[in-house]
C-alpha cells in the first residue's frame, strides 16, 4: 500500500460511530476488528447505546468486553471514557493501542484469533451452558465458537421482533 493511499485512508475513510439502539438492532459482530482488536467494535456500540439508556438486552463492561480489557490492561471506565471522546472506530483503534498495557501486532493478532476461535466446551464450568445455547440456536457446540453463538443469538434475538 503506498504511503499516499494510507495518508487518504486515515484523513478520509473513518468510520463514524453511531449510536446503535440496541433495542432495536444488534450490535457489531464481535468478530468486527479495530485496530486488530476483536470485541472493540461490539463493546463501543454497547457502551454507546448504554450511555444513550437504550441497552437492550445487552450490558456493557460484560464478561467478554472484559476480554478486552484485561488483554489491554485497561478498565471499563477507561473504555468509556474513551468512546464518548471519540467520534470513529479509528480513534477507538488509536486510543486502544496508546493506552494500557503495549501490544505489539503479532500480539494483538494472537490474542485476537484465539479469542475469535474459542469454543467454551473446553471449559467444564461453561460446557454445559454452551451445549444448551447451541442446541436452542441450531448449532453444534463441538464446531462452533463463543463468536458463532453471539452471532446467531443477535440474529435470532431480532428476526423474532416485529419490524
Amino acid at each position: 500500500m503506498s504511503p499516499l493511499f494510507r495518508f487518504f485512508e486515515m484523513q478520509f475513510m473513518k468510520t463514524p460511530i453511531v449510536t446503535r439502539d440496541l433495542t432495536r438492532q444488534a450490535p457489531h459482530s464481535p468478530r468486527e476488528r479495530v485496530a486488530g482488536f476483536v470485541i472493540a467494535s461490539r463493546a463501543v456500540d454497547k457502551c454507546r447505546a448504554n450511555l444513550a439508556g437504550t441497552p437492550g438486552e445487552y450490558h456493557y463492561d460484560c464478561p467478554l468486553d472484559n476480554l478486552l480489557f484485561s488483554f489491554k490492561g485497561i478498565t471499563g471506565e477507561q473504555f468509556e471514557a474513551a468512546v464518548q471522546s471519540s467520534t470513529d472506530y479509528e480513534e477507538i483503534g488509536s486510543w486502544l493501542q496508546t493506552h494500557g498495557t503495549t501490544r505489539t501486532p503479532m500480539e494483538i493478532k494472537a490474542w485476537s484469533d484465539e479469542t475469535e476461535a474459542a469454543n467454551p466446551m473446553r471449559n467444564p464450568e461453561r460446557r454445559s451452558h454452551f451445549i444448551e445455547s447451541c442446541s436452542r440456536l441450531g448449532l453444534n457446540p463441538q464446531m462452533n465458537s463463543a463468536f458463532d453463538l453471539l452471532e446467531a443469538d443477535d440474529r435470532e434475538s431480532f428476526r423474532r421482533q416485529p419490524v
